[in-house]
């Protein structure tokens, strides 16, 4: 009798342990991070570079500093202008220069890439590559050109060739290598050494970037907590990082399903940062908490966003406007232009899961199953492009397909969002 006594006792102190273990977001901890701020776009070093300009300016070091501090105001404002004079800048100097062509091709095109013009920031590379110099350098913008355009096996073989496990590149593109193969464990793991050398090098920039990014996979992974604690970790460096920001507010909308406190955080991120993204992640908060009319004010605020003439954000929000054809206005036909564009921009498993998504909300089944069939089965391990899968499967009466990818659906309930377990159980 004592012994099941004892045991039944056990069992409330473990009971009790789990209960209070469980994770929880504190307002405390990112309040001071959502206070009001003036964004800065102008520094010393930018006034000091762009006095140096003048009509028909040779003064070569000017530009690709000029480039630099634009760069750097377009991450703190999310402004297109900015990203957009940063490569009027690094054109110039492309055009003036006698030294170091090949990095100033290299940072056009990385700029390129972040305006999702990758043929021409392929061009580039290739460019830089021919000219010589840098050949690391090179070889790792090739790396990261062809995985955006989906040519893997180019992409793998350039991995290859840049293999040093004492380089931060290379553990951040390895790292990037093995997510794309589903293989998150390995990634974690090359991503946390990635970030053990960003720590030793104290180097703030590396250590932006590993902390986000470390805070994203360690979501993926379930690891709620960890995400949390490296999102402030990257606010306690930049505390105007509106990326963190998002990634606190996902935790609080997808893992607390707490709408309004999620807004809350995104209302004060949206004061100072202007990315169109942010207005429809706001608009799926609210449709979640029932409000149609911030559904609709925040719809019309990302519209509004994308198609100002003082913008030219150009292919950058192409698949965030196919979704919105498909899901909010129903102009298929709209949808359907800009998702074969994107397709010929970039053959990858997301773009080829637009088009299968548009052909399926027009109605056409059998076109969509095609494309599952033979541009994304197995070839991506992307929640989002999964679940439109298994309800392309359903409507071709696949339904042992759409069984096989049910578990592995529920499994990604954080990364899609509160809303989706009926939906997932409903196929």
């Amino acid at each position: 009798m004592k012994n099941i006594v004892y045991s039944i006792a056990v069992l409330l102190i473990v009971s009790c342990n789990v209960t209070n273990t469980k994770f929880a977001t504190n307002s405390k901890d990112y309040e001071v991070y959502l206070s009001p701020h003036q964004v800065e776009t102008t520094s010393k070093h930018f006034e000091l570079w762009n006095s140096k300009i003048k009509p028909d300016s040779v003064q070569l070091l000017s530009f690709p500093n000029i480039a630099g501090e634009y760069n750097r105001f377009f991450k703190k404002t999310g402004e297109i202008t900015y990203l957009k004079k940063a490569e009027k800048a690094l054109v110039k100097a492309v055009e003036i220069a006698n030294m170091n062509k090949a990095g100033y091709r290299r940072a056009l095109a990385r700029n390129y890439i972040s305006q999702h013009r990758f043929k021409e920031a392929l061009t580039l590379a290739e460019e830089a590559s021919n000219i010589g110099g840098g050949k690391t350098e090179t070889q790792s913008l090739l790396f990261d050109v062809h995985m955006e355009l989906g040519n893997y096996k180019k992409a793998e073989a350039y991995l290859d060739s840049i293999k040093d496990m004492s380089s931060f590149g290379y553990l951040i593109r390895i790292a990037k290598w093995n997510d794309y193969k589903g293989n998150l464990d390995t990634t974690i793991t090359f991503m946390e050494k990635a970030m053990a050398k960003a720590e030793s090098s104290k180097n703030k920039t590396l250590l932006l970037w590993s902390y986000s990014n470390i805070a994203d996979y360690y979501g993926h992974a379930g690891r709620i907590k960890d995400s949390y604690n490296y999102y402030l970790k990257t606010l306690e460096l930049d505390p105007q990082n509106a990326y963190a920001k998002k990634g606190i507010a996902w935790i609080v909308f997808s893992y607390e399903k707490n709408g309004k406190e999620a807004l809350r955080i995104l209302d004060a991120v949206t004061e100072n940062y202007n990315a169109p993204d942010y207005y429809l992640l706001k608009a799926e908060i609210s449709e979640f908490m029932n409000n149609e009319v911030a559904v609709i004010e925040n719809m019309d605020k990302y519209y509004t966003a994308i198609k100002s003439e003082a913008h030219a954000y150009g292919d950058m929000y192409n698949a965030y406007q196919v979704e919105f054809y498909l899901n909010h206005t129903e102009q298929y036909e709209k949808a359907l232009n800009l998702a074969l564009k994107e397709v010929m921009n970039r053959p990858t498993p997301e773009a080829y899961g637009l088009l299968a998504q548009t052909y399926y909300k027009m109605g056409k089944y059998q076109a969509a199953l095609e494309v599952v069939e033979n541009r994304i089965k197995g070839k991506t391990f992307e929640p989002a492009i999964l679940y439109k899968a298994a309800e392309i499967y359903k409507a071709n009466n696949k339904l042992e397909k759409v069984d096989a990818l049910k578990q592995e659906l529920l499994g990604a309930v954080y990364e899609l969002g509160p809303a989706s377990k009926n939906e997932i159980l409903s196929l």
